[in-house]
């Protein structure tokens, strides 16, 4: 359902009661945007320009006086607040709301919490920065209205990384998000928060989101089910966005029923995100109980035995291998090399991707129809005024991308984009001969909090580690799943399954039947979570 406020054209439009005006350009801004823009021109010359610009400023200035569009909240909800400490033990909560959806749906009774890159109208949007506090939008994202529509209840927002850049838990400017499992150690990134509080029995279920694995990794780390669906499938309109051709919306869920019930609600074109292409909407709670007979699982060698595979890690993932080939799964080790070299494609995509989107154009992009939230991007235009508060990572990848883009012009962004079809055409045969692709979610299971003094290698380091067997899949769109698949040490460990383009249906059958057959206690000490999938 589309929510919109009809544009009128009564008086100029406002921002926070400030009227919005356009003023002429002084002879000095045009001598600056000139020299930006590598024009040799005299004063002469600017005068003649600055006189040429005034019929279309005033083009500009009749837009100003008309209304904007919102996607207004259609349900009603009480204020919001910052959680105190004793009431965020894992500072996993931004803030705590209450939004009651409808009377009955399909989520009646199910809380949800929405990853704080998540427009939500009424609670504040902070995306890990502490820059954004007090920014409180306009619109509800497609995504927290289809959850209310379908009577879930949205009770607050989750702390993720800054700008959501990093897939360890340690990143964001509002402290460390911890792991329930180990409060020392990290939930994973960058959905952090929205992985704890599942994780904890706090709430039921979480949209995150997901540009390098972090839906996957969080979940991995934190021994909950995590889906990053197919690109599309989920609208991504309202949400912070890294790059467009990378950004996932999907659930984040203590057991796969749930996960796939939430899948259903958020799946499907709302008309205002340009990443959607005729997205193919399944059933995904049908023949969810039906085993693994006869299903062919291809198991990646490439995604074992790297150099920051820990032995537990794999030896766990092949285990359950080893278990649903005695469900009656035909398993059998397959070869996609490109997995081995994924970063070629993802990392100048996404590097300098989130410099244009970021840096370039205030955080929404441009040459895309659909939903702009002016309020937001107007927002995410300081982000020169916060580059003190960035953490090491985000830095690294915003110096990377300009370099690229500053000396070579966006050659090899456009390569990698050329050649992604040929890595998505590589696992596209693979699963001509299997149904499903396995691998360790992540190497290793969490890993431990930095210091706030550690060296910036480190930092760096635990940001992006955690991503090599979950990236390429955010690049050639393929739905990937997380699911438990064991315990070492007291930490969990997660095993990845990766599927035919909109075909989740598979990964869901195969992933309940292992989830029914470990049944798997995942409750960390103080929590009250369900397990094993019982609902």
């Amino acid at each position: 359902m589309t929510r919109t406020v009809a544009p009128g054209l009564g008086a100029a439009a406002s921002q926070n009661g400030v009227l919005m005006t356009i003023p002429d350009p002084t002879l000095a801004d045009l001598r600056a945007h000139a020299a930006s823009l590598t024009l040799d021109l005299d004063d002469t010359a600017l005068e003649t320009f600055r006189a040429l610009m005034g019929p279309n400023l005033d083009v500009y200035r009749q837009l100003d006086a008309i209304e904007d569009e919102i996607l207004a909240p259609s349900y009603p909800r009480g204020a919001a607040h910052r959680p105190q400490d004793e009431e965020n033990p894992y500072n996993a909560w931004a803030s705590r709301i209450d939004v009651p959806g409808a009377a009955d749906g399909p989520l009646a009774g199910r809380t949800v919490v929405l990853k704080d890159n998540i427009s939500l109208a009424g609670a504040p949007l902070l995306n890990g920065m502490r820059s954004m506090d007090g920014f409180v939008p306009d619109s509800d994202a497609t995504v927290a209205t289809r959850v209310l529509d379908a009577g879930g209840r949205i009770v607050g927002k989750a702390h993720c990384e800054f700008m959501s850049g990093s897939g360890a838990s340690h990143t964001s400017a509002w402290g460390p998000v911890r792991n329930p499992h180990r409060p020392t150690h990290s939930t994973g990134g960058s959905s952090s928060g929205c992985a704890a509080l599942v994780a904890a029995g706090e709430v039921d279920m979480a949209v995150g989101g997901d540009q390098g694995g972090s839906i996957r990794v969080p979940a991995s780390f934190s021994g909950i089910v995590g889906m990053k669906p197919t690109h599309g499938l989920v609208p991504y309109t309202g949400i912070a966005p890294i790059d467009p051709t990378m950004d996932h919306a999907g659930p984040m869920t203590a057991t796969v029923t749930d996960n796939a019930l939430l899948l259903g609600v958020l799946a499907g074109s709302d008309g205002l995100d340009p990443r959607q292409h005729a997205p193919q909407v399944r059933d995904y709670l049908s023949g969810i109980e039906d085993g693994v007979e006869g299903l062919r699982i291809g198991v990646v060698k490439e995604g074992f035995g790297l150099p920051g595979s820990e032995a537990d890690v794999d030896a766990a993932v092949r285990a359950a291998l080893d278990e649903l080939r005695g469900l009656g799964a035909v398993v059998e080790e397959v070869s996609v090399p490109v997995q081995a070299t994924g970063a070629t494609v993802w990392l100048p995509i996404t590097a300098e991707g989130a410099l244009r989107t970021i840096c370039h154009t205030n955080g929404f992009g441009t040459a895309a129809r659909g939903f702009y939230p002016i309020d937001f991007l107007d927002r995410l235009g300081g982000w020169r005024e916060i580059t003190g508060e960035m953490p090491p990572n985000v830095i690294s990848v915003l110096l990377l991308g300009q370099h690229m883009h500053a000396r070579h012009r966006g050659r090899y962004y456009a390569k990698a984009q050329n050649l992604l079809r040929r890595a998505r055409a590589s696992y596209d045969d693979a699963l001509g001969r299997h149904d499903l692709l396995v691998m360790p979610t992540t190497p290793m299971k969490a890993t431990p909090l930095p210091a706030p003094d550690a060296p910036v290698e480190l930092v760096v380091q635990r940001a992006y580690e955690t991503l090599v067997n979950t990236a390429i899949f955010d690049a050639t769109g393929h739905p990937a799943l997380s699911l438990p698949c064991g315990v070492s040490d007291g930490l969990p460990i997660g095993m990845m399954m990766v599927g035919r383009h909109h075909d989740e249906p598979t990964l869901y059958r195969a992933a309940r039947a292992l989830e029914r057959h470990l049944a798997l206690d995942l409750v960390p000490a103080g929590g009250r979570r369900e397990v094993s999938g019982s609902r």
